[in-house]
């Protein structure tokens, strides 16, 4: 039954999008994943924790860890405020963790407190520097703190190692847009040229480059991926994506709903989902910000 309406889904996802203009404004119905649910050994992982936790005189160490490893099942799930409780229980017995730190640093981003999340990433690199996200959350976070400069001397090292990575591309370009606006399309391109451009997300670059249009670039996600969870990782990347050029043309109508698309999936862990939900308060806020405020009647 969920493979059928997956079909369904991708079928019509094509259909609609063959027939309309790239604009997303004309969209009626956009390619769309059933949303990911708790699965079942998720569950079972849970209870088997809150039995573990009921045995006496659990080493600390141990106890660290496995309160570490309900703080990532709880925010795969979505729940944030118990991962952070679990985090901090971690943390207290064990201080010695940058895997925890890092994820503690993303968490504060998504937070809009940027202050926490570079302490947090500074505590990651200092107890493993060669850390293999640190550098980009670091520069991710400092980016949204408007430290462009700064984020750059994360961001930049960080592609460097990989050059094949799709993903420390698109974030440079996204931050060169505010770091050097007049070269970032160049550098966009030069980058892309010198990649092997195998892994999917070189698509986003594509259509960041203009090589393929928005609709087509739908169109594939709809019809290549393979299963429904394919399809929900990529529109939670695609739909984020999106949303980052309809933003940076001030196009913020656009840039809300496809925000809004990218957290239907329900992709808790993607980093694209959590920068959705700091990009649609960011946007509320600023809106709220510049709002005239209303003449107080004489008599009032």
């Amino acid at each position: 039954m969920i493979i059928r309406h997956l079909q369904y889904v991708v079928i019509a996802s094509v259909l609609m999008l063959s027939g309309c203009s790239a604009m997303p404004t004309t969209w009626t119905h956009p390619p769309m994943a059933i949303p990911y649910q708790p699965s079942l050994q998720q569950q079972i992982q849970l209870a088997r924790i809150e039995q573990i936790l009921q045995q006496p005189n659990i080493p600390q160490t141990t106890l660290a860890t496995i309160y570490y490893d309900r703080g990532l099942l709880h925010d795969s799930l979505g729940l944030r405020d118990l991962a952070r409780l679990d985090f901090n229980k971690s943390l207290t017995l064990n201080p010695n963790q940058p895997d925890l730190y890092n994820v503690a640093g993303v968490i504060f981003t998504q937070m809009g407190l940027f202050d926490l999340a570079y302490e947090a990433f500074d505590s990651t690199l200092d107890l493993a520097p060669e850390h293999p996200y640190a550098h980009r959350n670091r520069g991710i976070a400092l980016y949204y703190g408007e430290r462009y400069d700064l984020a750059n001397d994360d961001l930049l090292p960080h592609y460097q190692l990989d050059i094949n990575d799709p993903y420390r591309v698109i974030w440079l370009y996204i931050n060169d847009l505010k770091f050097v606006p007049e070269q970032a399309q160049t550098l966009l391109q030069q980058r892309y040229a010198a990649s092997d451009k195998q892994d999917w997300g070189w698509q986003i670059v594509r259509m960041y480059l203009g090589d393929i249009s928005e609709a087509q670039f739908l169109t594939e996600i709809a019809e290549q991926s393979k299963d429904n969870q394919q399809l929900a990782l990529r529109l939670t990347e695609g739909y984020f994506y999106l949303a980052q050029r309809y933003q940076n043309q001030q196009d913020y109508s656009t840039a809300v709903m496809l925000y809004k698309l990218a957290l239907a999936g329900n992709v808790y862990e993607f980093v694209e989902h959590r920068l959705s939900l700091l990009e649609l308060d960011r946007i509320l806020t600023a809106e709220q910000n510049a709002a005239p405020v209303e003449p107080v009647p004489p008599n009032a």
